[in-house]
């Protein structure tokens, strides 16, 4: 019975490492068609920027260290401390000693420097500067580590469960890292600010322009130079991360993102994003369902001081869909709840957009209330009841 045992044991034993080699096997990433785009990356995702759909993927939610690119996180609250009105473009930026003291990339800032939010923004941007990220920061939070808060709830918000930061610019430090998703999730949030690709897509430009010593920014992302359509959005290096790229490019009205982490030179870095993008713009095109503006429909409001609220597109809404598929195969229907009572407040979700291909759901989109609804003043109630009694 022992020997029985045994030789059970090592039977098991010699299956293992075939087993764990066909496991492997049945996980390699592939794209529809079956090729790998990223085949020299740790981890990589292909994501369609308008929609989020996923492309391609590979080991996605690997928890890697993101070096550089955590500057996007750096750069989102900047754009969205912009939108809000609490920053401007003009304000200027003290550099403090601390910020100045950064190593690694750097656009040299001098202690008490200022510079303006749009120079340090080109800083970041463009030269991945360490220093600016920090003196941004600072600007914005009042320390650097109140600002890496900021970034862990904000990261939080957008439901990146693979990421944790602990500096505003990526150089190495324990328990800072991310995953290609993560990193293509925050990619799409800030590519939400028209105005960022000024800075991520330029190839070349000068800080202390009328200065004795102008600073010239050379693009650390030469895919902007030389794919075309390429705009954006930042590179990252480490001894431990290797070479790292957010990437996003724009053909015919689709917009996709592209990262790769742990690639091992910046040629095949750069080959392997031109390789993605020209799968996704190849096989993908996108279908306009809604423009921004265009009524969805309506929303009854039960005892609300207004009977009924017009839904209309908060955004463009589309769905990617491959070239050659039946656009006819694709439809979509409003759901919304038949009544609500108010009160409503703006941005409330109450109902969703839902598409299918076929008898396929493929995208459900949010429906928000565009306006505040109160309750309505017995008067109005009674005013509308006896209305509704005589129509």
């Amino acid at each position: 019975m022992k020997k029985r045992i045994m030789a059970s044991f090592m039977t098991l034993c010699m299956l293992l490492p075939v087993m764990a080699s066909s496991a492997l096997a049945e996980e390699t990433p592939k794209a529809a068609g079956g090729a790998d785009l990223a085949p020299s990356a740790r981890s990589a995702i292909l994501m369609d920027a308008d929609t989020g759909t996923v492309i391609y993927e590979k080991n996605s939610h690997d928890q890697l260290p993101p070096a550089s690119i955590t500057k996007i996180m750096t750069m989102l609250l900047t754009m969205e401390a912009i939108s809000s009105g609490k920053l401007k473009l003009t304000d200027k930026v003290r550099t403090s000693e601390y910020a100045a003291s950064m190593g690694g990339s750097q656009i040299f800032l001098e202690p008490g420097e200022e510079m303006s939010v749009d120079d340090m923004l080109k800083g970041i941007a463009m030269a991945s500067g360490n220093d600016a990220s920090v003196a941004m920061a600072e600007k914005l939070a009042g320390s650097e580590e109140a600002f890496v808060q900021m970034m862990n709830e904000r990261a939080q918000e957008l439901g990146m469960k693979d990421t944790r930061f602990a500096n505003a610019n990526g150089l190495p430090v324990d328990n800072h890292y991310s995953s290609a998703h993560d990193i293509a999730v925050m990619s799409r949030e800030l590519l939400k600010h028209q105005g960022i690709t000024k800075y991520t897509g330029a190839y070349q430009d000068y800080l202390r322009k009328d200065s004795e010593k102008p600073f010239w920014l050379v693009n650390t992302n030469k895919l902007v130079r030389f794919y075309q359509g390429a705009d954006g959005l930042k590179t990252g290096y480490t001894s431990e991360a290797k070479f790292c790229l957010s990437a996003t490019a724009s053909k015919d009205g689709l917009r996709v993102v592209a990262v790769v982490l742990g690639e091992p030179n910046t040629k095949t870095r750069n080959s392997e994003v031109s390789s993605m993008f020209d799968y996704a713009f190849a096989q993908y095109t996108m279908k306009a369902l809604y423009k921004a503006g265009d009524l969805l429909g309506s929303l009854k409001i039960e005892k609300g001081d207004v009977a009924e609220m017009p839904l209309n597109a908060a955004q463009n809404y589309s769905v990617l869909m491959r070239k050659g598929a039946k656009s006819t195969d694709i439809r979509h229907e409003l759901i919304v709840a038949k009544e609500v009572k108010a009160p409503i407040k703006a941005g409330q979700s109450v109902g969703k957009l839902v598409v299918y291909q076929g008898n396929e759901v493929i995208k459900e989109f949010d429906i928000q209330a565009p306006q505040d609804v109160g309750k309505a003043g017995w008067w109005k109630l009674f005013k509308r009841t006896t209305s509704n009694l005589f129509d």
